[in-house]
């Protein structure tokens, strides 16, 4: 091979390179503006009402704040036995409040008046695709229509949060001390910790362009009200051990209620009875049940 070939081999060479190079950098700033189109997943058509399911409601519509004059759509679901409480809900990224319906229902078969509310960008709630920030200020809003507008003392209110709902809680419980119980179903430590968990994000410098951290493993450990966490032991998309984590870190009240063979959203199902009771004990203050309530 001669000397022109070597040069055209090595110009090549630097050419795809530096190529390589500018897709990985465009990559790079892609995750970083558009991150928050991969942590949640919206969607506007809702499929189903708590019509379907048998359960008289009301329409809801909050203001995000005065200042920010988008409105959250939710619903009311009322409780038909004995009143215990009232359950502030707080879904996951995925679809839209009418996907969250029928996980609502077992905590309205406790006695308990349920607000399911959509975050900007799902369902019928103004916005296009949310924040971390605006997540946090949707679910203050709620809370605040709660206890401002509907004049709900905050000690009758359980809040809830499943998956990146939980980290919702959490953080709203920071920001709330006045909360008296909070309950997370198959949530994560942080979002970093996902991103090492999940591996596909390996070749990009997480630290650098991590903008929704959702850092719930650094909030709980001022959190002084009673904590209830529930996961399966199965969930392939958050590992049972982030609760375990957790759980770990909180200092004060805590419970934690790990479901065999369960997986991200089949929880309630597959821990049967065993499901309500230990949420009808935690409401209460009781201790917790015997393990065998299937």
């Amino acid at each position: 091979m001669n000397n022109y070939n070597i040069f055209l081999l090595g110009k090549g060479f630097l050419i795809l390179t530096g190529i390589a190079a500018i897709i990985y950098l465009l990559a790079c700033i892609s995750i970083r503006l558009w991150q928050n189109r991969l942590v949640f997943v919206p969607t506007k058509k809702i499929q189903t009402t708590p019509t379907d399911l048998g359960l008289s409601y009301q329409e809801v519509w909050i203001l995000v704040s005065a200042d920010q004059p988008e409105r959250l759509h939710g619903w009311w679901i009322p409780a038909t036995s004995p009143k215990t409480g009232v359950l502030l809900y707080l879904h996951g990224n995925g679809e839209n409040i009418g996907a969250n319906v029928e996980r609502a229902m077992e905590f309205h078969q406790l006695g308990l008046d349920v607000l399911l509310f959509d975050y900007r960008g799902y369902g019928q709630s103004d916005g296009k695709f949310p924040t971390e920030t605006q997540v946090y200020q949707d679910a203050q809003a709620a809370w605040d229509y709660l206890v401002q507008q509907q004049g709900i003392p905050p000690q009758d209110i359980v809040v809830y949060g499943q998956s990146l709902g939980g980290a919702i809680a959490i953080d709203l419980a920071v920001r709330n001390p006045s909360i008296q119980r909070l309950i997370v179903e198959s949530t994560f430590t942080s979002m970093r910790d996902m991103v090492d968990h999940q591996g596909i994000y390996g070749l990009f410098p997480a630290d650098l362009l991590l903008t929704q951290k959702f850092n719930s493993k650094s909030k709980v450990r001022s959190l002084k009200m009673p904590i209830l966490l529930i996961h399966g032991t199965n969930d392939p998309v958050v590992p049972a051990y982030m609760s375990q984590v957790l759980f770990d870190t909180i200092t004060g009240s805590k419970q934690l209620f790990l479901v065999p063979d369960a997986d991200h959203d089949n929880v309630a199902t597959v821990a049967g009875k065993e499901y309500q009771q230990r949420i009808r004990y935690f409401i209460q203050l009781k201790p917790n049940p015997e393990p065998d309530l299937k």
